[in-house]
């Protein structure tokens, strides 16, 4: 209930209507800076060559925040959660290209504890050549009374089966104490709860948490130099879900299972823990060609 007694109303007429396209220049220090960020030191990426994957964020974010908010009431922003990501990679990022971005708003579902908003970005050259396009689920804690609407997004869930035998790959990493900090200025995502530690508590949080495309993007670092190695551009799906939070100074462990292939495509399946014990990604999903 907002304040005044009535109950927030989505906008489910916002469905299928694309926003206006955002402009990006890529330059190589904002990939290298990303890169830094995110404690990424595939040479590739280190050098500003081509951007790590879970950049593409980046040029779509201001778009991306856009469209969500123009199917959830604005009273309802504190209760927002960022529950899925989804990228498909038809061609690296580059430095030097101009992007434009467009993003949609295409789904809308009730759920037992909220309602999830998808969205539906693609970035494309100046030139009109798809370059990456990504699906982002939006969970709007305790919210309800919404008609499902739209689409879904593509799924991605591990398959329990793998479980049955041992990993084909396990990476540990370790958060910064600063890694917040660099990872807001290099993304351009400010939120309070990664950089102001009475603020997170104020809401509820332990103090400040990760980001989370922070966490994926570490995530695809451990895929990458476990199976792609040679060639980053390789990669050409990335997707998690949001689990739990992770925090600074944390070390997560990612553990990889080859799920099969298709095409000139294999698919990893994994999930990321924290040593506090909390399985922080679920549904992890790197198809690598």
């Amino acid at each position: 209930m907002s304040a005044t007694g009535t109950t927030p109303q989505f906008s489910p007429q916002a469905i299928g209507t694309p926003g206006e396209p955002v402009e990006f220049e890529v330059e190589r220090e904002r990939i290298a800076a990303y890169a830094a960020a995110t404690n990424d030191s595939i040479p590739a990426h280190a050098a500003g060559d081509i951007a790590p994957p879970v950049f593409a964020i980046v040029p779509a974010f201001q778009a991306a925040g856009m469209a969500s908010m123009q199917v959830i009431p604005g009273e309802l922003l504190g209760a927002i959660l960022h529950g899925e990501q989804d990228f498909h990679f038809h061609r690296a990022i580059e430095p030097g290209m101009t992007l434009s971005t467009v993003v949609t708003p295409i789904g809308m579902r009730q759920r037992s504890s909220g309602v999830t908003v998808i969205t539906k970005a693609e970035t494309r050259e100046a030139g009109g050549d798809l370059v990456v396009e990504q699906f982002m689920t939006t969970f709007v804690r305790g919210a309800e009374g919404v008609e499902d609407v739209g689409d879904e997004a593509p799924g991605h869930r591990f398959d329990e089966a793998l479980r049955e035998r041992d990993p084909d790959a396990e990476i540990s990493q370790s958060f910064d104490s600063d890694q917040t900090f660099r990872y807001a200025e290099a993304s351009g995502d400010p939120m309070q709860i990664h950089l102001d530690d009475e603020f997170a508590k104020s809401v509820g949080l332990p103090g400040i948490i990760i980001h989370g495309l922070c966490t994926m993007a570490f995530t695809s670092v451990a895929a990458i130099e476990s199976f792609a190695a040679d060639d980053p551009a390789r990669l050409k799906r990335l997707a998690v879900r949001f689990a739990a939070i992770a925090l600074p100074e944390q070390t997560i462990t990612t553990r990889i299972w080859e799920a099969g292939s298709e095409g000139d495509r294999t698919a990893y399946a994994y999930e990321t823990s924290s040593d506090g014990g909390a399985v922080v990604i679920k549904d992890g999903l790197a198809e690598i060609a």
